[in-house]
């Protein structure tokens, strides 16, 4: 549970604006959109090798 202190005559969208960082960089959304479907470890492992290879050749390509 996020709790975000509103401070005497500060403005609620800034507070907003606080909560909606704070939100995003814990990671909640993310971690709830993962755990909507099941992944076997295999595809996940399989998944991860791919998108390590798809960064490593963005970089080679940089280099060139």
């Amino acid at each position: 549970m996020l709790i975000i202190p509103v401070k005497d005559g500060e403005n609620i969208d800034r507070a907003l604006k606080r909560y909606k960082r704070k939100f995003d960089r814990t990671g909640t959304k993310k971690s709830l959109r993962e755990r909507r479907y099941f992944t076997k470890p295999s595809i996940a492992k399989r998944a991860g090798l791919q998108k390590a290879q798809y960064i490593q050749s963005l970089r080679d390509q940089e280099e060139i």
